[in-house]
């Protein structure tokens, strides 16, 4: 168990659009490329074994393109090598931060010296939410997927905790970049399944992303 103390100031990041990690949720990854294979050898030297996951704005020039100002982190939490070379990992959300700077170095993957200050209840005991009317939910769930032509374990998700429902679908439903950085952004449990349902109900409206976060 990693504990706010244990929390390093400058940690390694992976880039990529779409990708949602969030607080004890589990995000696979499929790593193949040189700068990032070496990201994950210097990560396993670690005591904590952290990657910062975040997403990154489109690019519009050269050069890398610029970070949102959150992120999360996940520990590397199981690994395996296959025989051309490529891993296989799964990260285990830990707590989401704040970019301060991006640091300048000889690696050949980003870093960032981050801020873990205002997400303490990341690093607590799974969340619940009171308000949470799970029949509802599940009928527009139902209906949303049914639109999208999506299939799912309706048995699991019936009987899943709250948390770990609302996070999941949160990483799992086909949502435009930016909508998923306002789920990741979201305060607490509650917020995060109203911006979820919001989402859901646009969608199913015929909107598109860019508009809901108008």
């Amino acid at each position: 168990m990693i504990h706010a103390s244990d929390l390093p100031e400058t940690i390694p990041v992976f880039p990529l659009p779409g990708a949602l990690l969030l607080p004890r949720a589990r995000l696979p990854l499929h790593i193949f490329e040189p700068r990032y294979l070496a990201l994950l050898d210097d990560v396993m030297k670690t005591p904590t074994r952290l990657i910062g996951m975040i997403q990154p704005f489109e690019r519009r020039e050269e050069g890398p393109p610029p970070l949102h100002g959150i992120g999360c982190a996940g520990r590397l939490t199981a690994f395996s090598e296959t025989e051309d070379g490529r891993y296989m990992i799964t990260l285990t959300g830990i707590s989401r931060y704040r970019v301060v700077e991006e640091v300048e170095g000889f690696t050949p993957y980003r870093r960032c010296k981050v801020n873990w200050d205002g997400f303490d209840r990341d690093l607590g005991p799974v969340e619940k939410d009171g308000g949470f009317d799970r029949p509802e939910f599940m009928d527009l769930l139902g209906r949303f997927f049914a639109d999208r032509g999506l299939s799912t374990d309706w048995d699991s998700l019936k009987e899943a905790e709250d948390e770990l429902l609302i996070n999941s679908l949160s990483m799992l439903c086909p949502f435009e970049p930016e909508d998923r950085q306002a789920l990741l952004e979201a305060p607490s449990l509650p917020t995060r399944r109203e911006t979820l349902v919001t989402l859901i109900e646009f969608a199913l409206r015929g909107g598109t992303g860019e508009e809901v976060m108008q």
